[in-house]
């Protein structure tokens, strides 16, 4: 039973076969000749897709993810100093090492106080997330970006959580990972509402991004992008996530999802009362469930994490902390069995 989605979530069959039709067209976009042009139709297509399906009416510069949309975003952007939430994914805090961090409320939302001061810096591009991928939390986008466009700003939204899920926020660059909605692992995009915001980094993607197109992943992303629909998941899938919550209550753990200011139904976070978090992502494994322990990128680690240290969550409850989510093929039958196992870890 795989319940780690905010990690990667399998690939859906429609990108499968797309990707297969990719392979065949194995020419190089940029190239001149037939073949060449063979394979830049197809991959022009598929940037057309990609629009349509997300509603963006802007440009979409393809790369080989989130990291590297939020590097070019944050490193060529056209703008005065950089300010990111202080509960951004790790792929943005380390693309603006030097940025300055802005503080969130106990629930996970932004600080606008804090927000209003800072954008009156000389034409501040603003990084928020759109949907948190250790608790699941969505930032009132259009209120931030109300107040950063407000002040001549730019907004940045990483959308990687959100895509394929949620509708796009009113933002000026936005941030897609594939394999987070189906597509395959290695392709993004940053989506741009004209190219003025960047400098050019040469290369390809109308000279704003270095290497050849990876065409068979790129027609993968906007297979899944299509397949995602107007229901990403049946939310049926996810009841008996509501009486485990009162139950975890009831047994002295925290349910996350309580004290967020936007809580989205595919990511839970939930401190279990006595068992540190690594113990149950080992007990779990051992009954056959994959969950982790915050974010993918830094799960490894022994560092607590920075979301919850943000947030100000105990720093003992963020140790029993654990993260589940959920993805386009779990089942109902899936969700019940892991709340069966949480109830009985729990309660040993």
């Amino acid at each position: 039973m795989y319940l780690d989605h905010a990690a990667t979530t399998p690939l859906r069959p429609e990108a499968r076969r797309a990707m297969e039709e990719g392979f065949a067209l194995w020419a190089n976009p940029s190239s001149p000749h037939a073949e060449g042009r063979k394979a830049r139709a197809a991959l022009e297509d598929a940037r057309e897709r990609v629009k349509r399906a997300l509603g963006w009416d802007g440009e979409v510069i393809f790369t080989s993810g989130a990291s590297e949309a939020a590097a070019l975003a944050l490193g060529h952007a056209k703008t005065g100093a950089r300010l990111v939430s202080a509960v951004e994914h790790d792929a943005i805090l380390k693309a603006a090492p030097d940025a300055e961090r802005l503080p969130v409320l106990p629930d996970g939302a932004l600080d606008f106080e804090t927000l209003d001061e800072a954008v009156q810096r000389e034409r501040p591009l603003v990084a928020a997330q759109q949907v948190n991928s250790e608790t699941g939390n969505r930032q009132d986008l259009a209120a931030i970006a109300e107040r950063v466009h407000g002040a001549g700003g730019l907004l940045l939204a990483d959308c990687a959580q959100g895509a394929g899920k949620f509708a796009l926020p009113h933002a000026d660059m936005a941030i897609i990972s594939a394999h987070k909605f189906g597509g395959p692992i290695g392709v993004g995009a940053l989506l741009v509402k004209n190219f003025t915001m960047l400098e050019p980094a040469g290369g390809q993607e109308r000279g704003y991004r270095r290497g050849t197109e990876n065409l068979p992943g790129v027609l993968g992303l906007a297979a899944a992008l299509e397949a995602c629909g107007d229901a990403y998941l049946d939310r049926a899938t996810l009841e008996s996530l509501d009486q485990l919550a009162q139950e975890c209550r009831d047994l002295g753990g925290t349910w996350l999802s309580d004290r967020l200011s936007d809580p989205t139904p595919y990511i839970r976070a939930i401190a279990m009362p006595k068992m540190s978090g690594s113990a149950q992502v080992m007990r779990f494994d051992m009954a056959g469930i994959s969950v982790s322990q915050g974010s993918a990128c830094s799960s490894g680690t022994m560092k607590t994490s920075h979301v919850l240290q943000a947030m100000q969550v105990e720093s003992d409850v963020a140790d029993r902390t654990i993260r589940v989510s959920f993805g386009w093929n779990t089942t109902r039958a899936e969700v019940e069995r892991f709340c069966e196992v949480w109830l009985e870890l729990a309660k040993a």
